[in-house]
């Protein structure tokens, strides 16, 4: 593979910020002299005919030991590091003109804890390049394990043709933040100017694996050589580049890192201006729907029927899913004491505990702000936004419609949704308070929510002890709305919103289509035939 990045480090250098120590040493002991910057620059032109060089690199970055510095910036300004990028600029030209084709002769001086005092640290090379005063950013480079937890690794200029990306800066022109493959290779990008679009390869070739994702917007670089993580999965890297123009903010850091591009083209709506409230029992009330309702018993057969009945047939038995979960707005809760909603999924996708045993999780803070978190970190994000935790498998964060706005931030929808069966021929009643469907009810537990109270299933925030009831029936479910504070809303098959179900009873029900949603509280479930 050729070499895109020269780097070196230069001892015993009695003052780091002299010009002439780092640039060549006195004297004419050819053989006897230690290398320095100008016979380094020397060794390795950028162009050469034969033995002839024809062209040398022109911009250098200098790193010289942090605490030399940081003394220059507290006591001259950093005068002294301007004036050694000047010095140094000024013996380039005078030595190389004739080489530099009418490039620009740049040098940026920088400190790094890595460095012993009186050691210097030069690098230049094809993929070295310092951006002209006042030279804007063409693209941003970012990289992630996990689609959720964004970081910044290097910004790309107009003028910047090659970029190399790997472990570390030795090699390479800027080090990848989580870079999972080692020191086996690097990802190059080539920049052939604003009409062209960038191009990704991967070196070595055959120890990578590179390929776009057109519809999440990244490319995804996966080890060839059987490499495997904590957990077994492919070793992958996920790389996003955004083009300037198309940024919405401007880079912050780590802390305040921009919201990621699939996530940022929607806000979510302002939290209604009447809170919800927990209502205070005196008393815990009496389960009245522990058990389904049964219809009432069919007329017993004649005798002749008997008889003449000789086979059974199976009750068909319909199922209900959890398609999603609905995140619903804190802000609605503050005198409930909720702080926090955090609800993570597992290996094989399911709902749990955010925690190091999950893949990815998505947090609700009081303020209704939306949190991505992995084990690389938590991200702000905002629906709707989707993600790849793991090869194959999407997970998506879905915008509610205008009308569930003021109730919830976004839909979770499950990759693996689970599903329980359902008798045909029965009414139900599902609810916080009831055992019917409680295996999906997987939030009803404290350990979802942070509350500055007593802990408390998070089931408590929006969904009634008794919420609705249902019954299948040939044309779909009758659903019928058993609390006057329980909010229900019909969604389609593809989660798209319906209507709001307001006045239904069981004499005269709500008709839900087999395969539509109904959401209550933090579940969207999905009724199926």
């Amino acid at each position: 593979m050729p070499v895109y990045v020269q780097h070196q480090v230069l001892g015993r250098i009695d003052d780091v910020f002299d010009a002439d120590a780092i640039w060549q040493s006195p004297g004419l002991a050819l053989f006897s002299r230690r290398p320095l910057l100008r016979d380094l620059l020397e060794r390795a032109p950028r162009e050469q005919r034969g033995r002839a060089a024809t062209r040398c690199f022109s911009h250098v970055t200098l790193m010289l030991p942090q605490e030399d510095v940081d003394d220059d910036r507290h006591l001259t300004r950093g005068a002294r590091a301007r004036d050694l990028a000047q010095g140094l600029a000024a013996l380039h030209q005078k030595d190389f003109g004739d080489l530099l084709a009418g490039d620009d002769v740049r040098y940026h001086v920088v400190g790094t804890e890595r460095l012993e005092p009186g050691e210097v640290e030069v690098k230049f090379g094809h993929a070295v390049y310092l951006p002209a005063p006042g030279e804007q950013v063409q693209y941003t480079v970012a990289v992630s394990r996990d689609s959720a937890v964004w970081k910044t690794a290097c910004a790309i200029y107009p003028n910047q043709r090659l970029t190399v990306i790997g472990q570390d800066e030795h090699g390479a022109t800027c080090a990848a933040p989580g870079w999972p493959f080692g020191a086996e290779g690097a990802i190059l990008l080539i920049n052939d100017g604003p009409g062209s679009p960038l191009e990704v390869q991967v070196r070595p070739k055959d120890a990578f694996e590179c390929s776009y994702d057109a519809a999440a917007g990244w490319y995804t670089v996966k080890s060839r050589r059987g490499a495997v993580d904590a957990t077994g999965a492919p070793l992958r890297l996920l790389l996003r580049i955004t083009p300037a123009q198309a940024a919405q903010v401007p880079a912050a850091p780590a802390a305040q890192r921009p919201i990621p591009m699939a996530a940022a083209s929607a806000r979510p709506a302002a939290p209604s201006a009447r809170p919800a409230v927990w209502k205070p029992r005196a008393a815990p009330q009496p389960e009245m729907t522990a058990v389904p309702v049964a219809q009432a018993a069919a007329p017993a057969p004649l005798a002749s029927e008997a008889i003449s009945e000789a086979t059974f047939a199976p009750l068909a038995r319909q199922r209900v899913a959890l398609a999603a979960l609905a995140l619903p707005r804190l802000s609605r809760y503050r005198e409930t004491g909720a702080q926090a909603l955090e609800i993570g999924l597992d290996k094989a996708f399911a709902p749990a505990a955010a925690g190091a045993d999950t893949l990815i999780g998505f947090a609700v803070d009081e303020h209704d702000g939306l949190q991505a978190i992995t084990p690389a970190g938590r991200e702000r994000i905002a629906a709707p936004a989707s993600f790849s935790p793991a090869d194959g498998t999407r997970v998506d964060l879905l915008a509610p419609a205008p009308a569930m706005a003021d109730r919830y931030c976004a839909l979770l929808r499950l990759p693996e949704p689970p599903s329980l069966p359902v008798a045909a021929g029965a009414r139900f009643v599902f609810g916080r308070g009831t055992p019917m469907l409680a295996g999906l009810r997987v939030l009803d537990s404290p350990r979802f929510l942070k509350s500055s109270g007593a802990p408390s299933s998070a089931d408590r925030l929006g969904l009634s002890r008794t919420a609705f009831g249902f019954e299948a029936d040939a044309d779909g479910w009758r659903i019928a709305r058993l609390s006057a504070t329980q909010a229900l809303y019909h969604l389609d098959e593809q989660l798209q919103f319906v209507a709001a179900i307001g006045d239904a009873t069981a004499d005269a029900p709500y008709r839900l289509p087999a395969g539509h949603h109904l959401v209550a509280g933090h579940y969207v479930l999905r009724f199926d035939a």
